[in-house]
């Protein structure tokens, strides 16, 4: 392999881990400032989703001039791959934006008395997210196929939220408007979860030369694909 092309991929690799991180502290920070009532941590999260937007341009801007330099097949898919990534990376990015701006809205309101385990979904759809990662670093389709059921544990935990949210509010009706936040801020974390099996089912794409969107078959023996 080309010198040039393979100091190209490592670059684009660690771009992407990096903004990677920067999306993940943004949705700890955008959970944290909406159960803590931070406005000013909610402002930061909107503010540093500038950072994010510009890793994602400066990926697909370096992917395309890797793209007509790929010799083999396999790095045709990893800097396609990448591309894809860094898209559901920013649309994380995206996420916490909204969860960020609900924390603000909320903040400006008297607190719902409701328990509700927000932390607990965001944990479980940053660890898929990690995961996921973790699966493209190491090209282990295997690790990439086991993430994608566990999107369905944070389903049932949103509509455990939603259908609390609603009771209160039927209850509790002067309390509509904030819990409509609540509502909201738990389906972005669900969706951000979406994001997580989107990496993770491009990374079997990657390792195989599969692809299982849409298809329903997720956790066959992983066929490592060939140049």
């Amino acid at each position: 392999m080309d010198n040039h092309f393979e100091t190209g991929l490592d670059v684009l690799k660690q771009k992407l881990l990096t903004m990677a991180s920067h999306a993940e502290t943004a949705v700890n920070r955008a959970v944290q400032a909406l159960v803590q009532r931070d406005s000013d941590l909610a402002q930061r999260v909107k503010e540093d989703d500038r950072v994010i937007d510009q890793f994602e341009v400066e990926i697909d801007e370096l992917a395309i001039q890797l793209l007509t330099k790929a010799p083999l097949a396999t790095n045709l898919r990893l800097v396609t791959v990448a591309m894809k990534i860094s898209q559901d990376l920013e649309r994380i990015g995206d996420e916490a934006s909204k969860i960020a701006k609900r924390a603000r809205d909320l903040a400006l309101e008297p607190p719902v008395k409701i328990v509700l385990d927000l932390p607990r979904i965001a944990g479980l759809a940053l660890e898929m997210l990690k995961a996921a990662l973790d699966s493209f670093v190491n090209r282990d389709s295997a690790a990439a196929r086991a993430i994608i059921p566990r999107d369905k544990e944070v389903d049932a935990l949103n509509k455990q939220i939603h259908a609390t949210l609603v009771q209160h509010m039927e209850e509790n009706p002067d309390t509509i408007g904030r819990c409509l936040h609540w509502i909201v801020a738990a389906k972005s974390i669900e969706r951000i979860a979406d994001h997580a099996t989107n990496v993770a089912e491009d990374v079997v794409y990657l390792c195989e030369a599969q692809d299982i969107r849409h298809t329903g078959v997720k956790s066959q023996n992983a066929t490592p694909a060939s140049a």
